[in-house]
């Protein structure tokens, strides 16, 4: 959604502006064009195969561009090492992106055989493998459910724990397998693969996709300057819940009960909520790019 982006996050020269999901380096480019000779721009990924095609895709742009591998959850913390103060604008793409999807050794998708992986951060300790073999009944459940919203989760699960008794289970393929085998033939619907959430929810858990989502909204809000904007592209119900929320909460003021005929709590807005309701991928775009028909943009503004 490149143009609903930077029509609301209207780059200008001299801004400060955090890409907080770098990916391929499309919005970034953007950015850096639209704020042109003077803006300024900081990268977050914490894949560092993304990082160093960003940083090849976006050269041109010199010291203009600085590029940070690291989740954008660590976003307070690196603005202080920046020596940064205060920004005009953060964008977050969620989710999984292309490219990982699109390499099969990453582990993303089930659509080729392949390790289990799901790392975004391939440093990191946590594989999908580590995560099913290794977390009980219950826990599997409730990662299957609450990440995946799939109704079926405990027969899942029950079936992962059966499975890995035997060996454990070690490649895409094998889940997929399994979770199809454990939801009834006549409960699958057209359009996605059985084994869609659960994946989805796996991986969500192995990268703690929903925390870092939480931490990184905290702590931009007192970053933004007046009149600075929090952008954000999700794509399933889950964080499109937490955005919407988080917006909401921020946009409200006084806390006080109702009856109450004075405010007692001096609660003021902190955001301005500029998408009341999420903005969609046009039909051209999901013609070009099928991917972007979830996508969801919610945007607030600095008070």
């Amino acid at each position: 959604m490149p143009e609903e982006v930077t029509r609301f996050l209207a780059p200008r020269p001299g801004g400060i502006y955090v890409d907080g999901t770098l990916g391929g380096g499309g919005h970034s480019r953007l950015i850096l064009e639209l704020s042109s000779p003077s803006g300024r721009l900081i990268g977050f990924d914490q894949d560092q195969e993304a990082l160093a095609a960003a940083k090849s895709i976006l050269a041109t742009y010199g010291n203009r561009a600085s590029f940070v591998g690291r989740n954008v959850s660590a976003i307070a913390s690196v603005m202080t090492e920046l020596g940064i103060e205060a920004i005009d604008g953060l964008l977050l793409d969620l989710g999984v992106s292309s490219h990982q999807l699109d390499t099969a050794e990453r582990g993303f998708s089930f659509q080729q055989d392949a390790a289990l992986d799901m790392r975004m951060d391939r440093s990191a300790s946590l594989t999908a493998a580590e995560l099913v073999n290794s977390s009980s009944e219950d826990e599997l459940t409730r990662v299957i459910r609450d990440y995946g919203e799939e109704r079926w989760a405990r027969q899942i699960a029950r079936r992962i724990i059966a499975a890995r008794l035997e060996s454990p289970l070690e490649t895409t393929g094998q889940l997929a397998e399994l979770v199809s085998r454990a939801i009834p033939r006549k409960a699958w619907e057209e359009r996605i693969h059985p084994a869609t959430r659960t994946f989805q929810a796996i991986r969500i858990a192995v990268n703690d996709e929903l925390g870092s989502l939480q931490r990184c909204l905290q702590d931009t809000v007192p970053l933004l300057k007046s009149g600075g904007r929090i952008a954000v592209i999700s794509f399933h119900s889950l964080e499109d819940r937490i955005v919407k929320q988080f917006f909401r909460d921020k946009a409200t003021g006084c806390r006080c009960p109702k009856d109450l005929p004075v405010c007692a709590c001096g609660g003021t807005p902190v955001l301005k909520v500029l998408t009341s309701r999420p903005v969609l991928a046009s039909k051209d775009e999901i013609a070009a790019n099928p991917r972007s028909r979830s996508a969801k943009l919610r945007v607030a503004e600095k008070c």
